[in-house]
């Protein structure tokens, strides 16, 4: 009888441990997967790629999800170029993928896929302007493409927003003087013709040049310097020259070739611009250093010869 009884049990537990179900799976604390996405709200300006969808013109482009971008440092082009402008965007960034940062003013900074700065690229191509810039690369690059009369720096713009008024040709010649005529005597002869007398006009200046200090810092500052071919004949192989009054010294110049002996700069044209045509002309810059005053030098000279200074 007992030992009916302990195989009864033994059934009863055999039974139960087949019967029972598999035990309940522990709960999970990890979250849920989420696909990743190429561009989103957190990661949006990580160095990504984005794809530009349209050109808006010459400095603004709208990317693939619709956002619309500016780019920094770039002035507005002339009317005179805005074609040219959104020719050359629209060739270089429609349907490529390109890379942005955004910066301060809200606009952004745009490199292609292969690292290449788009602002750099534009200026020094001649198709847009600097802007908002003291110095640096951007304006070394617009001023090799002034020099070189690239893009909007030659027609029909020639680097202007607007062609220059015409000049007025009714003044008097500078330099002449008149002497008012001598009263009438009271006899009955007739009244000689009044005498005049003529101051020799100085001979014409075949150069003029525009000197100007772009930006300044404590013990140095950068200068832009425009010469103009303002004779008749071609100008082929010049060298600019003028003295400091305040003891500056150039460090480095674009556009030309320094030397420098004492306060004497001698400014020689590069390989690239020997040239200066009738009405043209050429942009060199420099950066320089400077411990007290930093005038304007009053008098350049070209080739030896004396240029007037705008």
């Amino acid at each position: 009888m007992v030992a009916r009884k302990h195989w009864l049990v033994v059934l009863v537990l055999l039974t139960g441990a087949c019967t029972a179900g598999p035990p309940s799976p522990a709960p999970s604390t990890s979250t849920p997967w989420k696909p990743p996405s190429l561009v989103n709200e957190e990661a949006r300006y990580q160095g990504v790629l984005h794809f530009v969808r349209d050109v808006i013109d010459g400095r603004t482009v709208e990317l693939a999800d619709g956002t619309k971008a500016r780019i920094a440092q770039l002035a507005e082009p002339p009317a005179c170029w805005a074609e040219g402008a959104v020719s050359f965007a629209r060739t270089t960034l429609l349907a490529s993928a390109v890379r942005i940062s955004p910066v301060v003013s809200g606009d952004v900074n745009l490199a292609l896929e292969d690292g290449t700065d788009y602002a750099l690229l534009a200026v020094r191509q001649g198709v847009l302007r600097a802007e908002g810039v003291d110095g640096g690369a951007l304006l070394t690059a617009e001023s090799e493409a002034a020099g070189a009369n690239k893009g909007l720096w030659g027609p029909p713009c020639d680097g202007l927003d607007a062609p220059l008024p015409p000049a007025t040709t009714d003044l008097p010649a500078p330099g002449t003087t008149t002497v008012p005529p001598r009263p009438a005597p009271t006899t009955a002869a007739p009244p000689r013709p009044a005498p005049t007398t003529t101051v020799p006009r100085p001979p014409a200046r075949a150069c003029a040049v525009a000197y100007r200090i772009s930006g300044q810092w404590p013990g140095g500052f950068q200068a832009n310097v425009s010469v103009r071919n303002t004779g008749s004949t071609s100008v082929h192989g010049w060298a600019l020259r003028w003295s400091f009054a305040n003891g500056q010294n150039v460090t480095d110049m674009w556009n030309a070739k320094a030397r420098q002996s004492g306060a004497t700069v001698n400014a020689a044209n590069a390989d690239y611009n020997p040239e200066i045509q009738p009405g043209g002309s050429v942009s060199i810059g420099f950066n320089g250093s400077v411990r007290g005053g930093n005038s304007v030098p009053g008098a350049f000279t070209l080739n030896g010869q004396s240029c007037s200074v705008e």
